[in-house]
């Protein structure tokens, strides 16, 4: 189940979230429309995906993943039709509204969620296993797209898309998933299934839970944002910092195989550690590679590196510490829950930081990443104090 729902991730991150940064000049080019309306396609897409994230969780939480993730492919290869055949901005960014329900359906929070409902506190290897191949997305799709475009045209590569999800994902959701929904897995905390519902619970455990989801909402959103603005904007940094244009590609490919080998390191040996090490590491990564960008005059391959292995991890948390947390009674729920902050902030973030791009303030871009990084390291501290003491699994 694992390979096949990584191999999912691979298709629906590399089609919808990496999309836009092969095709949206090619589109603006062929169409005359602005790139900003262009690249505002996936914006707007992340948009639909974290307000139809809350009731995505409940549907998992109730009836099980697997139509939830049948219905994603679907809506992936309808939004990729209506893609390819726009033919004005209010058809195209119609599209994309399709195509960010399929992410919201889709992508890692609702598998997520589908696989805690399944296997319980047993799907933190399985949800590490997925992520490990969501990790290549970018290096599969990337040059798929570019290729596709170069031979057939922006138009007949979503179509291509349309039918990778309707040929390969569907198929694959339907056959793997359950058919039957799951009952809600043993919690082997016992104090987990007094207070399931997690923000609404009652009493000083209660309190303490809520104090709990909060703090993760908030640090799971700036975490978001931040990657999302970072990513964005990394070869500009590094172009600003000296760099022609095909070695700051050249360097920024390291992002992902360094986020692969993170998520390998957690595969391996995470069952060791209380998933909030996991967080912790990845912050502190984050924000140290980010105070480097700021204090080199040429950004080394180490400073990428550290940057790309805090970002592979931060994926995994995402799924693996609200379980540890919280336990599976209620999970998917919370998920839908935890998921909408952070696409709201993955939509906005890119938009606000357009302003300090205006002069290519890269700088800017930097200090105040590195104060977002710094936010979240405390944030985190806070967090472990939510803990009495963090169980072995």
């Amino acid at each position: 189940m694992a390979t096949a729902l990584g191999l999912i991730q691979i298709v629906s991150w590399g089609s919808s979230y990496y999309l836009p940064a092969v095709l949206a000049k090619p589109i603006a080019v062929d169409t005359g429309w602005s790139l900003p309306w262009v690249v505002g396609g996936l914006s707007l897409g992340l948009l639909a995906g974290g307000v139809v994230s809350p009731r995505v969780g409940r549907t998992v939480e109730y009836r099980g993943g697997r139509k939830v993730l049948s219905w994603s492919s679907v809506l992936f290869a309808l939004g990729f039709v209506f893609l390819s055949l726009s033919a004005n901005i209010p058809s195209y960014l119609a599209a994309w509204l399709i195509i960010g329900l399929a992410m919201g359906c889709g992508l890692y929070d609702a598998t997520f969620a589908t696989l805690g409902r399944i296997y319980g506190q047993a799907a933190r290897p399985i949800i590490t296993i997925v992520t490990l191949f969501g990790g290549f997305a970018s290096t599969v799709c990337w040059p798929l797209t570019a290729f596709l475009d170069a031979e057939l045209g922006w138009r007949a590569t979503c179509l291509v898309y349309a039918g990778l999800h309707l040929v390969v994902c569907l198929p694959l959701n339907l056959y793997i998933l359950p058919r039957w929904n799951p009952a809600p897995p043993a919690n082997r905390n016992p104090e987990d299934s007094a207070t399931a519902s997690v923000p609404s619970a009652e009493g000083s455990s209660g309190r303490r839970r809520t104090a709990q989801f909060v703090l993760l909402t908030a640090i799971f959103t700036l975490s978001s944002g931040l990657v999302i603005v970072i990513s964005v904007h990394l070869i500009s940094i590094l172009q600003a910092r000296g760099m022609g244009l095909a070695a700051a590609v050249a360097l920024g490919t390291l992002v992902g195989p360094s986020q692969v080998a993170s998520r390998l390191t957690e595969l391996l040996f995470g069952r060791y550690y209380h998933p909030l090490w996991t967080l912790t590491a990845s912050l502190t990564l984050v924000a140290g590679s980010l105070i480097m960008m700021m204090n080199q005059d040429q950004i080394s391959a180490v400073t990428i590196v550290m940057y790309g292995s805090g970002v592979g991890l931060s994926a995994i948390t995402r799924g693996t510490l609200p379980l540890r947390l919280f336990g599976p009674l209620g999970y998917a729920s919370l998920m839908g829950r935890l998921a909408m902050p952070p696409l709201l902030s993955q939509a906005l973030f890119p938009s606000l930081a357009s302003f300090l791009m205006v002069n290519d303030n890269t700088d800017g871009i930097l200090a105040i990443g590195t104060i977002i990084a710094v936010t979240n390291i405390i944030l985190t501290v806070f967090l472990w104090l939510t803990i009495r003491k963090p169980r072995p699994l």
